[in-house]
Order: structure tokens, then C-alpha cells, then sequence
């Protein structure tokens, strides 16, 4: 929107000093400069986002909200994809996007079995690299413990927010360059439920795309969520491998090792993802909404995001029992979780073997969730 602005000239009388005209044209200068900056921010607020001359090739961008549109022209403008497509998680998209990768040979099926298929990565880019990972924040100990001088932290890794800006502006700009981006609304938890929450994840990766199909509650649904709450995490993740790259592709995996890089800005509710295809750190409904920033917006409204398995165990007398149990990664949660007992007459039921939502009222009933939609392992 362009606007014109018009100053009109006043008479002052002769009498006035100059000391006392120069005051009156400062106020006058400060109002001026006051009111534009406000419209600026009205007009910014209101004005209708627009891709420019990027072309929508699936769905309807103008059927977004207004935030998610302002989120996905804000990325669409850094990245410079050659064109946006918009998800909605039907069976025909998941279809057509499957074919894609069968056809440019990043997946192959596995004959013996129907609807499966295998994916080979880059022995690079194979598992989450906590290195790698930062959490940012305006103060240190905001993010992590303080240790003794001399001594490196475990639990966490902390970035300022100067030195985020400064590895983004390295590694986003024009990084979708001659790549699609896939606009992903998600839900983790049923959608319209008050225990679950929304967000909306960018990409370059179909296999990013079909693996979210399959985690997260992926529809059109989730726009009247934000359109309503107005509030939704916010996801960028790129493999890094732009059209003019000269990485080289093993395997068709295209990712980015050397400078892969996972954050989260939680006051922000944002995520960024970069360099690595690897489910961990490309699928941003997983470890880093889900835990992360899950854990941060559960602080702020009373509840609990644990690295916890949700099961029950039923005895031969028809009696369940409801456990969350917390082990760290690779300790055994999806193994109790999903037990077989050999046991006659003893069942028990897997209700999530990763991370558990948890809320309590005033006489402490629990409520537990499985955010996802379904297990990846």
C-alpha cells in the first residue's frame, strides 16, 4: 500500500522568536513522524501478504489465515522457492507425492509388502545431532543451568539472539532457490481439542511432507484452529540444497552436514531447521515442538511436555492400570511400552512410547496425550 503524506504551511506571527518557532516545528515534527510510524504499523498489520510472482501450484493461499499467510510470505521471500504448495494431507497428495520420489529414486517400494517403502540417507545424516541443537534466548540462564567456570554444560545448549541472527542470514537466504516449498498445517493432538496445539511447518523435503502425514494430524481443519486461537508454532526447515548448490547428493538424500543447524527461539514459538533430512531433526512436530517448545508453552499455561511413555496394564480381573514412565533416549520406553506380556489373562495397551501431555486440575486428576498421530520409530 503506498500513501502520500501532505504538510501544510502555517503563518506565524512576526512577533514570535525564532527560539520559539523552532519548539513549536519540533512538536509539530515529532506528531508528524509519531503518526506515521503508528500507520506504519496499522497498514503493516492489515495489509494483505502477497508471494510476489511465486506461483501457488496446490491449494489456495488466500484460504490461509492472514497470520499464516504474513509467516509463509515472510519465508517465501527469504528462501526464494520457485513455487509454494500447500498441503492437506489427503490420500491424493500423499499419492502424487510418493510417485514424485519414486521417480527422481530418493524412495524404492519393497515388493513383498503393500505400501511400503524404503529410503536410503546420506551416511552423513543419519541421526540427531545434539551439537548442533541451540535453544535461544534473550539471557543465558533463561536456557541452561549455571556451572563453574571452566565447565561445559550438558544440559542444553544456549545461543544469543545476536549470534542466531548472524548463522541464519548464512544459511536462509535463497536456500529454496529452484525447490518447491511445502506449506505443512499440523495438529499434535486431535484437532479442535482444548489439550492439543497447532503449527505450521515449511519445507523442501516431500519426504518431510509424507512423514508428517503420518505423525501429525495433517489437514484443513487446522486453519480454522488458527484462524480462531490466532496462535500456532511456527516451523522452517530446508535441507540446504538449493538448485545452484554444488554439494554433493549421495543416495538422492540432499542435505547439508557441515552446516546443519536445529534452533528454537521459544518466546518466539519458532523453530528452524537446516541442513539435515534426518526425522529428528527435519520432522519439527517431533523432539522440537513436542518436547522443546511444547515444554516452554506448557511453563506458561500450567502443564507438563515429559520425555515419558503413556501405557496400561489390565489384570486378568479386568482392572487397568494407567503408567507414565520416564528413561531417557535409548533406554527402553518403547520397549515397555509396547511389552507382549506372556502372561495369561494380562493385557497391555501402548498409548504413546515417546513424549506424554499432561494436565491437572484442582483435584489433581491427570489427563495424559499422545500428541502424535502415530508411531515412527
Amino acid at each position: 500500500m503506498k500513501f502520500q503524506i501532505f504538510v501544510c504551511s502555517h503563518q506565524f506571527y512576526k512577533s514570535q522568536t525564532s527560539t520559539y518557532l523552532s519548539a513549536r516545528l519540533s512538536v509539530f515534527a515529532n506528531s508528524v513522524f509519531t503518526r506515521l510510524k503508528l500507520y506504519k504499523m496499522w497498514v503493516e498489520g492489515n495489509e494483505t501478504p502477497s508471494l510476489g510472482s511465486v506461483p501457488v501450484t496446490e491449494g489456495k493461499f488466500e484460504d490461509m489465515p492472514k497470520n499464516a499467510q504474513r509467516f509463509v510470505a515472510k519465508w517465501v521471500g527469504i528462501c526464494k522457492p520457485t513455487s509454494v504448495y500447500i498441503c492437506d494431507g489427503s490420500e491424493k497428495q500423499k499419492n502424487e507425492l510418493i510417485e514424485k520420489l519414486l521417480k527422481n529414486g530418493s524412495m524404492h517400494r519393497l515388493p513383498p509388502y503393500e505400501n511400503n517403502f524404503i529410503t536410503c540417507t546420506d551416511p552423513k545424516d543419519v541421526a540427531r545431532v545434539e551439537s548442533k541443537t541451540w535453544i535461544c534466548s534473550e539471557h543465558q540462564k533463561d536456557t541452561v543451568p549455571d556451572v563453574a567456570p571452566g565447565v561445559k554444560g550438558v544440559l542444553g545448549q544456549w545461543i544469543s539472539p545476536e549470534n542466531l541472527n548472524v548463522e541464519i542470514k548464512d544459511r536462509y537466504p535463497g536456500c529454496m532457490e529452484g525447490q518447491v516449498m511445502y506449506v505443512i498445517p499440523f495438529s499434535m493432538g486431535p484437532v479442535g481439542s482444548p489439550l492439543s496445539k497447532v503449527g505450521i511447518e515449511i519445507t523442501d523435503s516431500i519426504y518431510v511432507v509424507l512423514c508428517m502425514t503420518i505423525m501429525t494430524r495433517m489437514c484443513p481443519e487446522v486453519w480454522k484452529v488458527i484462524e480462531s486461537s490466532k496462535e500456532f508454532v511456527r516451523c522452517v526447515h530446508s535441507v540446504g540444497c538449493p538448485a545452484s548448490s554444488t554439494h554433493k547428493i549421495v543416495n538422492n538424500w540432499p542435505c547439508n552436514p557441515e552446516k546443519t543447524l536445529i534452533s528454537h527461539v521459544p518466546k518466539e514459538r519458532l523453530i528452524m531447521s537446516y541442513g539435515s533430512g534426518y526425522g529428528g531433526n527435519s520432522l519439527l512436530g517431533k523432539k522440537c515442538f513436542a518436547l522443546r517448545i511444547a515444554g516452554c508453552i506448557a511453563h506458561d499455561e500450567g502443564w507438563l511436555a515429559e520425555h515419558m511413555l503413556i501405557m496400561s496394564v489390565t489384570n486378568p480381573k479386568g482392572e487397568e492400570k494407567f503408567i507414565a514412565a520416564a528413561f531417557p533416549s535409548a533406554c527402553g520406553k518403547t520397549n515397555m511400552a509396547m511389552l507382549e506380556p506372556a502372561l495369561p489373562g494380562w493385557k497391555v495397551q501402548c498409548v504413546g512410547d515417546d513424549i506424554a501431555w499432561m494436565r491437572f486440575d484442582e483435584n489433581v486428576s491427570r489427563t495424559l496425550i499422545n500428541c502424535f498421530k502415530q508411531f515412527i520409530f
